[in-house]
């Protein structure tokens, strides 16, 4: 981006962009597999997925009326999210609920903004929600978090021809979309070696009686079929 005043910046974010070709979406999608699956990638790419599962419960919660306190994210890329209000009801349970299906559906969301070759837009959206999410960050380790994380996306939009753009977009969005369904699989895992009442799944059982594990399948569920739109979307 080259842009010389506000006014065409502002006309660079929400302009379109050339498609890349079919090849490219396929070999970001696999490069993006690989760093799901692959311990080593995934130990560091995971705290992308925990900042999107934590601006999940905090956008849900301001949404159904909850007071925000603030979001920490650790370095064993696990988070929490702290709000105010009532401590039953339908809000609270969509806040709880919220985190898990959160990576899955920004990822679906990105699909869709990469279908209509805003790939530019895509990325400054990116920017302004983590911006955003900096506000409500009250650890050290989350501000590094999230400002790397915009740091490299800024810099990318910024810098970087659109080619580059656009491979560095469908890879992100790829990641979102795949890296949803590994943590509802570590969820149960860890529920079976080391119970906690503090997961998520389990916090919804006492909000609602609907046994965790329940809650877990229900995740899993959104989260394959979200990859599941989002792949038929994409290649077909």
């Amino acid at each position: 981006m080259e842009a010389t005043s506000f006014a065409q910046v502002w006309q660079d974010v929400f302009s379109t962009q050339t498609a890349p070709p079919q090849w490219l979406v396929i070999a970001t999608g696999v490069v993006a597999l690989v760093v799901v699956v692959a311990r080593g990638p995934w130990r560091v790419a995971r705290n992308v997925v925990t900042i999107a599962h934590e601006g999940g419960h905090a956008l849900v919660a301001l949404l159904s009326g909850r007071q925000l306190t603030g979001i920490r994210l650790h370095s064993d890329t696990s988070g929490v999210t702290v709000s105010r209000g009532r401590t039953s009801g339908i809000g609270m349970i969509l806040t709880v609920a919220a985190g898990y299906v959160t990576p899955s559906l920004v990822g679906l969301v990105g699909i869709l903004l990469l279908l209509q070759d805003r790939i530019t837009a895509l990325l400054w959206i990116s920017i302004l929600v983590l911006t955003a999410m900096l506000l409500l960050i009250r650890n050290v380790y989350g501000v590094v978090s999230v400002v790397g994380t915009g740091a490299v996306v800024f810099l990318i939009s910024w810098f970087t021809p659109a080619e580059v753009q656009a491979v560095f977009a469908y890879l992100f969005t790829w990641f979102l979309l795949l890296a949803g369904v590994r943590p509802v699989f570590e969820l149960q895992v860890q529920r079976s070696r080391q119970p906690s009442p503090h997961s998520d799944a389990d916090q919804l059982d006492r909000l609602t009686g609907v046994p965790g594990t329940l809650w877990v399948v229900l995740f899993g569920v959104v989260n394959l079929a979200t990859l599941g739109a989002g792949v038929w979307l994409l290649l077909f």
